[in-house]
């Protein structure tokens, strides 16, 4: 039952701390993404909407083509290659939400499992 508090708090804080990151950076979801356009990225579906926009920016850049398979002279390299370090770091955000998120509901189970523990153990005493 310990164990389950402590990833219910430890996945509540861990979410917390990586919307309030996000928030920090100002990031705000291009008016032409498909959802959530002009809103404030600060939860995983902002970030991923905003992260599937650029994807969007960077192919249409780069011709359809990847920053791997672009030429080396191509001037569009540099940006396409920004693009897809925010697209991964935008990602790697809704990772951590998801993390966070299953830590919190894995605990919350902990936590059930322990008081059904109790009660049967109580309910065999007497």
């Amino acid at each position: 039952m310990i164990a389950g508090a402590v990833l219910v708090v430890a996945g509540v804080i861990t979410y917390g701390v990586v919307s309030a990151t996000l928030a920090d950076q100002n990031i705000t979801v291009s008016d032409d993404a498909e959802y959530f356009a002009g809103q404030h990225v600060t939860q995983p579906w902002e970030a991923y909407a905003q992260a599937d926009v650029i994807a969007k920016h960077a192919g249409e850049m780069a011709g359809g083509k990847t920053y791997a398979e672009l030429p080396r002279d191509d001037p569009n390299r540099d940006s396409v290659m920004d693009a897809s370090f925010l697209q991964a770091s935008l990602f790697t955000s809704v990772v951590a939400f998801g993390v966070a998120a299953l830590a919190a509901g894995l605990g919350v189970v902990f936590v059930l499992i322990g008081l059904a523990l109790r009660r049967v153990a109580a309910a065999e005493r007497g």
